[in-house]
């Protein structure tokens, strides 16, 4: 019984950490589809003013996001031909993996309170 509590145990920390992304593995998928290309070389400094800084964000919003992207235009979704097409073939491990690296990066957001 012992045992048995202590592999329960054990498979929950597991899947939890996985639930929660990996930013190791989300260096390799931003290097992979490039998104340096657009939001800039520290994820601060996007090319283009209408793209959002990533770095330092919250992970939940960037998972939340990436997730819209891939949904496309249906319910629920954002509607972006660019991003849709970056997102596409990304898991949803993927996902939580890229919002764990972009998360753990030092960020200039400001939160105003």
């Amino acid at each position: 019984m012992k045992k048995l509590i202590t592999a329960l145990f054990c498979s929950a920390v597991s899947l939890s950490a996985v639930a929660g992304g990996n930013a190791t593995a989300g260096k390799a998928v931003a290097d992979k589809y490039s998104c340096f290309a657009c939001h800039g070389k520290d994820y601060n400094t996007p090319i283009d003013s209408s793209y959002p800084k990533l770095a330092g964000q919250h992970k939940d919003y960037l998972a939340h996001a990436l997730t819209a992207y891939k949904r496309g235009d249906g319910a629920n979704g954002r509607n972006n031909a660019i991003m849709t097409g970056q997102v596409k073939p990304l898991s949803n491990q993927d996902i939580q993996d890229l919002a764990a690296y972009f998360h753990s990066l030092p960020g200039t957001l400001a939160t105003h309170r």
